[in-house]
């Protein structure tokens, strides 16, 4: 599971420690843990279960939570080793392999030219903004001579 990011590990991870001594979690308790966000619930329930850390228990329909989620030995094993994170870190430090993955290379430089392009973008607009904001500085410090000018001729005449 390559695909996770590091927050969506970190959480996995979480979940895996919540479980407490009878290594069983319920409906309840795990809407509470994601702040009745079911399906953030059910996409980490679903990635624990492609794992084989868990079985799940009660499950009244297809894509909804499980009335009782149960770690098998495998996912206090996985934990206890580091869990997701470490995986994550350990694959972010495997040097990236040429050859097989020619797509994804390709794929990720597409993705980098795209952001830098979207950056490049934003930067003109805030250099815009910026040199509106300039102008409309120096109009306002204009105004302001012309305001002390004025006033200084007045009182000088009255």
């Amino acid at each position: 599971m390559t695909d996770l990011n590091e927050y969506e590990c970190e959480m996995l991870d979480t979940l895996l420690a919540a479980f407490g001594v009878p290594d069983s979690l319920t409906r309840g308790q795990l809407l509470q843990l994601f702040d009745n966000d079911e399906a953030v619930a059910f996409a980490m329930v679903q990635a624990l279960a492609r794992e084989g850390l868990v079985a799940e228990k009660g499950k009244p329909a297809r894509y909804e939570l499980p009335e009782k989620l149960i770690l098998k030995p495998k996912g206090e094993k996985f934990l206890k080793e580091g869990g997701f994170t470490k995986r994550h870190q350990t694959l972010q430090q495997q040097p990236t392999q040429v050859g097989g993955t020619l797509a994804k290379l390709q794929q990720q430089n597409m993705r980098l030219q795209n952001e830098k392009l979207a950056h490049q973008s934003q930067l003109g607009d805030l250099n815009k903004t910026i040199k509106a904001l300039q102008t409309r500085q120096y109009i306002l410090f204009v105004l302001i001579i012309i305001a002390l000018v004025i006033g200084y001729c007045l009182d000088k005449w009255l």
